[in-house]
């Protein structure tokens, strides 16, 4: 049997980070974890062929190729998701659908031959063992969460590695937080389910055989949903792991709030490597967290807990949302404030937007308040239910948040801000690589000459050369990271 895994391609977003690849010579900011996955459940002696449509093109000599078609993806993949099914009907070739997307979107999809929703530990072996029979069904689906100790090591080696920024890694699912608009626990369950300590050891030791050295995203829907766990038994076999081998990896991944309140948790992530840290901030307004469950945010000073995290040695990415029906009018002028004072660099800001399946897309519907259609993506400007806010207030008010957080003077004062409060972690290496090298005579001639404001980029280039000599990577790379931000910003 041949089969062809495809990842659709991911357009220019806030995450994609296709500005900032072009300093380091990269094509994608993460591999197709999911895909990569599926290909170690499949039969051994199946030929497998991986194209990830970010890193190279799909060629109809692949898909004529294949026997069958693996395609998944998330939302923000749903056009390049419609055009590969196309394409594959053309050349009669059998698609299996499966991820995110699929599973919660699968009627807007025609042509697809089989759906293996959900999560494949359960729904994949059932579709394989139906298949070997000749009896494939249209539809396998489950209500049940499986056992991820039994979850094997993705298969890294289909991946031309050298073409991704960073690798990808998971070590839970699920998240104890069930907030009104995120998708997580419909898809994930509200349990986090982890991995065992012999499961992470052994997943970094093969990314580490395999070559790979630099970033490692944790893409965890919450990696703190089981603290215990994690501070009695994975995260002291990773902080010896990362010590024996002098550091060869650094992660980043998704946490809550929440842990600005364990210290010695903080501490360890540190140890083991952990170098930056998104955050659902989502807003400062205390009625917008009621609304959308947010209840870990409340009745906490959220600067603080920012500010204490980013003391600590964490570099802090914050996500923020417009939109809420309990937003006040002064709602963007609150939010550009919070991230002023913060210094989070990274502010995803984006206008909330109803998944389907969700607690708010079924409250909106019950509501009569939903639109046909979403992008996907929540830094577009694109919208799926009418909001209580006036639509043509609520896109002003957008606009004027991305424009102020992105503007040069803005983006280079925060990054002050963030320099002043940030501790550089012992374990980070000052020394730089060739391709770092490279990066660095690029990102002087591109922000240093030709990017207007460019006099607010050598202001902090000075200052973090002269007064924070040891952050002054990190300024460099997050000046890179602004340069993405504001072509996104210039698109809405």
């Amino acid at each position: 049997m041949k089969v062809l895994l495809i990842y659709p391609e991911t357009p220019s977003t806030f995450w994609s980070f296709k500005e900032a690849l072009r300093f380091v010579s990269k094509k994608s900011a993460e591999p197709p974890l999911g895909l990569i996955t599926i290909a170690a459940m499949l039969p051994e002696d199946w030929e497998l062929k991986l194209v990830d449509m970010n890193v190279s093109k799909l060629l109809d000599a692949d898909i004529y190729w294949a026997d069958y078609v693996f395609l998944s993806g998330m939302n923000i993949h749903i056009n390049s998701f419609k055009e590969i099914i196309l394409r594959c009907n053309k050349a009669d070739t059998k698609i299996i659908a499966g991820g995110p997307l699929a599973t919660t979107q699968q009627k807007d999809f025609l042509g697809i031959d089989h759906f293996v929703l959900n999560e494949a530990e359960i729904t994949l072996p059932q579709f394989l063992n139906d298949l070997e029979n000749g009896t494939p069904k249209y539809v396998y689906s489950t209500d049940q969460f499986p056992d991820i100790t039994k979850t094997l090591t993705p298969r890294w080696d289909l991946l031309d590695i050298k073409k991704y920024a960073s690798m990808s890694l998971q070590y839970s699912r699920g998240c104890p937080y069930d907030c009104e608009f995120c998708s997580i626990t419909m898809l994930n369950g509200r349990y986090p389910r982890t991995k065992t300590k012999a499961q992470v050891i052994n997943e970094l030791n093969t990314l580490y055989n395999l070559g790979w050295r630099g970033g490692i995203s944790i893409v965890d829907d919450n990696f703190i949903g089981n603290k215990v766990k994690l501070k009695n038994e994975i995260l002291p076999a990773v902080v010896e792991w990362m010590q024996n081998r002098k550091y060869p990896f650094f992660f980043v991944t998704e946490v809550s709030i929440n842990l600005a309140d364990d210290e010695e948790l903080i501490d360890l992530m540190v140890a083991a490597g952990f170098f930056n840290i998104f955050i659902g901030i989502e807003t400062p307004n205390d009625d917008s967290l009621t609304e959308c469950g947010k209840n870990q945010k409340q009745r906490r000073n959220l600067v603080e807990s920012v500010t204490m995290l980013q003391k600590k040695g964490l570099i802090v990415s914050g996500g923020f949302i417009v939109g809420f029906d309990n937003d006040p009018p002064n709602i963007f002028d609150q939010q550009i404030n919070f991230i002023r004072q913060s210094g989070i660099t990274s502010a995803m800001v984006g206008v909330l937007n109803a998944p389907t399946g969700t607690k708010l897309f079924k409250r909106l519907k019950i509501e009569n308040r939903l639109l046909d259609s979403w992008s996907g993506n929540n830094v577009d400007a694109s919208i799926n239910f009418i909001p209580k806010m006036s639509y043509s207030s609520l896109m002003r008010g957008y606009t004027k948040i991305i424009q102020t957080i992105y503007s040069p003077e803005e983006y280079y004062k925060r990054m002050k801000q963030f320099l002043e409060n940030y501790k550089f972690p012992p374990w980070k290496s000052q020394k730089l690589t060739m391709a770092e090298l490279k990066a660095f005579f690029k990102l002087l001639i591109i922000l240093g000459v030709f990017e207007k404001g460019n006099k607010y980029f050598w202001k902090l280039f000075i200052l973090s050369l002269f007064r924070y000599p040891k952050k002054f990577s990190v300024a460099m790379t997050l000046s890179v990271y602004g340069f993405h931000f504001r072509k996104i910003a210039a698109t809405i």
